[in-house]
């Protein structure tokens, strides 16, 4: 895989801050230029200051999470929670479309992944879910949507169930290609995967990340191991971008993290309207095991499948999904 050349020796004694505002200016420019979105309701207005925003909110253990906010903060938050190992990059297409329809958008990265801290503690559902109450009290988000993906729809599950309780903070939920219940295979959860499996997980990042991660990309994630796929050499190359970009620890430990955590619980406390979104043919989270057990535990569940669709349809399907997903949330 050729990796890109680094950036100019000019920018080299940048610190990390000074370095997304620079980031930061430049997604603002070409945002504004670009007549193909509308950023808020009337669609004849461009951006104005405050209305693109990217910086760091500090948790109460002293970690700081990255964040990025964009779209009139009177319009009604979408917020979105990343998958293993990326980071809000992976929302691109989520986030633009949602933007373009007058929603005000957010996105954070995990602590651990991304541009969060590289802290060595608190990989685990109740940290990442803590960590989002963290942006959401900052950004002081209400009547919010909640959507997350895969191991962020674990995190989606546990933030409702534990942080959504004040009036007003939570509208609906909507996850895709989720964790929960539960992965491990157990005696009370016989159709799990083995822990065999994770600690195979475990060993191929510990011996080398960067030929796992692209592997991961390359093969079940996209489904470009089925017969005929066609690789997206670009959609995989993002992958593997945003996961070298966090920390192994992060993603090491978060390993047991989206294996062991039981979200039986916190599924049947959820009152929200919640929308399961599963790929039939999702070779990293199982339907069988995931988004058929969770429907049933839910109070207000409502579930769409997808014959073919692998784990990350959001991606190589975003606008099957997007349209989809813009439905319930209207609805």
């Amino acid at each position: 895989m050729k990796v890109p050349d680094t950036m100019d020796n000019s920018f080299s004694n940048l610190t990390r801050r000074e370095a997304l505002l620079v980031g930061a200016a430049a997604i603002g420019t070409a945002i504004t230029i670009s007549a193909d979105f509308a950023f808020a309701s009337d669609p004849t207005t461009t951006p104005t200051e405050g209305d693109i925003e990217m910086g760091y909110v500090q948790t109460k253990d002293g970690t700081e999470i990255f964040y990025k906010d964009w779209g009139s903060k009177s319009a009604q938050p979408i917020m979105f929670h990343h998958g293993w190992p990326l980071s809000s990059d992976d929302w691109d297409a989520q986030m633009l479309f949602f933007l373009s329809q007058g929603y005000r958008v957010v996105a954070h990265d995990r602590r651990g992944h991304g541009r969060s801290a590289q802290v060595s503690e608190g990989h685990d559902m109740d940290h990442y879910a803590s960590d989002a109450f963290a942006v959401v009290e900052a950004l002081d988000l209400k009547n919010a949507i909640h959507i997350g993906h895969s191991t962020g729809g674990g995190e989606v599950t546990r933030y409702v169930a534990k942080h959504g309780g004040p009036a007003g903070r939570v509208a609906k939920a909507i996850i895709v290609s989720a964790i929960p219940p539960l992965m491990l295979k157990t005696a009370d959860n016989p159709e799990g995967l083995p822990i065999d499996v994770f600690d195979g997980f475990r060993k191929a990042l510990a011996a080398n990340r960067a030929q796992f991660f692209l592997d991961v990309a390359s093969g079940p994630f996209y489904g470009f191991n089925r017969p005929g796929a066609a690789k997206i050499e670009a959609t995989v190359r993002n992958w593997w971008r945003q996961g070298m970009e966090g920390s192994a620890l992060a993603h090491y430990e978060g390993i047991k993290a989206f294996s062991e955590t039981d979200q039986t619980e916190d599924l049947k406390s959820i009152d929200v309207p919640t929308l399961v979104l599963h790929g039939e043919d999702d070779q990293i989270v199982p339907i069988a095991d995931a988004a058929l057990k969770s429907i049933k535990l839910l109070k207000k569940g409502t579930l769409k499948t997808y014959p073919g669709y692998p784990h990350g349809m959001l991606t190589i399907h975003a606008d099957v999904l997007n349209a989809d997903m813009l439905a319930f949330i209207k609805g």
